[in-house]
């Protein structure tokens, strides 16, 4: 049986750029594919214990089966274009490769707000000079894209059912960002405002534990792959 791989982030350098093929003997779960990567060199122990994997872009247990074809994604703990015009889902969530700035901004906010809203809470998440005492010149921002766009969307539902807020916009840019610029913007629209503010901070803290999008901090003196946030226990760890 054979599974394209593919690898993000900090663990990107284990597979050429564009994937590879891997022969996987007979029938066999994720969990057998870890061992063989391992095994193989492919990766180390110590690096998937935090790992998860996504199979065809759903993340998938130890116990997934594997069939032949398959596109598995080893994916590190994530890191943690044309503007919204309406509330349309694929309008409302998105991943831009332009900056989220002016214009582009107000009109997230714009498509979010109904009659009947009497809050938005807006999270606006932007590259800061400096992380840990170390001055910061640019962030370098990739995604598993397809799958990145599910999970956001996916949040989007989650978040408005658990909070019964009406409308929810989640918008993240891909690619070099420097000092100032808007890296992810998040609005939350409704009736009232305490439901707002829980229903934007859920979304961004789950967004940063659960979206694969990685960032790569280029500082004065070198660069990094910024620590992600662990995986939820039932996303990651495949090497336990």
């Amino acid at each position: 049986m054979r599974v394209r791989l593919l690898s993000f982030g900090p663990l990107k350098t284990a597979l050429p750029p564009d994937g590879t093929w891997f022969e996987l003997p007979g029938e066999g779960r994720v969990a057998d594919l870890i061992r063989a990567l391992v095994a193989k060199g492919t990766f180390s122990d110590t690096a998937l214990r935090t790992a998860a994997v996504a199979v065809n872009c759903e993340y998938a247990g130890p116990e997934h089966l594997l069939n032949d074809g398959d596109e598995v994604a080893i994916l590190p703990p994530v890191s943690g274009g044309a503007p919204p015009v309406s509330a349309n889902e694929d309008d409302l969530v998105q991943i831009v490769k332009e900056p989220i700035n002016g214009p582009m901004a107000e009109r997230i906010v714009s498509a979010v707000k109904s009659g009947g809203d009497g809050a938005v809470c807006i999270f606006d998440g932007i590259v800061r000079d400096n992380t840990r005492g170390r001055a910061t010149l640019h962030l370098d921002y990739e995604a598993y894209e397809e799958m990145a766009l599910k999970q956001m969307r996916a949040l989007r539902e989650q978040t408005k059912a658990l909070f019964g807020v009406s409308e929810v916009a989640i918008v993240h840019r891909l690619g070099r960002l420097v000092v100032g610029e808007t890296s992810v913007l998040i609005a939350v629209a409704s009736e009232h405002r305490a439901a707002a503010f829980d229903a934007c901070r859920y979304a961004i803290d789950t967004l940063k534990k659960t979206v694969p999008i990685w960032k790569r901090e280029q500082f004065a003196d070198g660069a990094v792959w910024a620590d992600g946030e662990p995986f939820p226990e039932s996303l990651g760890g495949v090497a336990r």
